[in-house]
């Protein structure tokens, strides 16, 4: 398993390139048809576009005169496993390793 760049987690930290990636969940989409759903300017999208490519998210391929986008599910899935990592217990084999505990968020007290 790769480990995500920071440019993956560069790519996931705008709201408008998570929608975009939501988008194309259901499958391959032009830049024109990302654009439309946007009131950004088209150089806008287009430099998000160029965003998500960079960070390995997502795909693209010329059919003609038009660039087809899709989601690189491989990315995705390393990037799952190395989030699930961060959170799981360790693996480093060390005897001393001590369960993770979660905090619990303090509850305002009531007057």
């Amino acid at each position: 398993m790769q480990s995500p760049s920071n440019a993956t987690f560069r790519a996931l930290a705008d709201p408008t390139r998570r929608e975009i990636v939501r988008m194309l969940r259901d499958g391959p989409r032009t830049s024109g048809e990302i654009a439309s759903r946007f009131d950004s300017s088209w150089p806008t999208i287009s430099r998000h576009l160029a965003v998500l490519r960079e960070g390995g998210l997502v795909v693209a391929a010329r059919k003609g005169q038009e660039i087809l986008y899709e989601v690189n599910t491989s990315v995705f899935q390393d990037l799952l496993q190395h989030l699930m990592d961060w959170v799981g217990p360790a693996r480093s084999g060390r005897q001393d390793a001590r369960p993770r505990t979660r905090r619990r968020a303090s509850r305002p007290q009531e007057a």
